[in-house]
């Protein structure tokens, strides 16, 4: 198994956080089976893009929310991490108890 869990939406409440303030946060290394997706269906035009990472942030955002990690965006990142054989990818993983002055 890849994900821990394949979830369908965001089950905790809105972060509210900016681009800016998720740059903030500096990347580590996550474990894939330790994730739970909010997302259940990925757009292979992303997946297969050789410049994928050319919009946006270049590491995944994860949401740790009640134990558990949430993968909030970069799904098709961490998908690409799985089918490469690597069990861990870099991402910035927002918690409001570590980062409060981020909300």
């Amino acid at each position: 198994m890849v994900f821990k869990r394949v979830g369908n939406g965001r089950p905790y409440p809105d972060h509210g956080l900016s681009p800016s303030a998720w740059y903030k946060i500096a990347p580590r290394q996550v474990r894939l089976d330790e994730l739970v997706t909010t997302k259940s269906v990925l757009d292979l035009k992303y997946l297969l893009s050789k410049d994928s990472t050319f919009f946006g942030d270049l590491f995944p955002h994860v949401v740790r929310w009640k134990g558990e990690l949430y993968l909030e965006d970069g799904l098709h990142r961490t998908l690409r991490a799985a089918l490469q054989q690597r069990e861990t990818v870099a991402a910035r993983v927002y918690d409001p108890a570590w980062f409060p002055e981020l909300s």
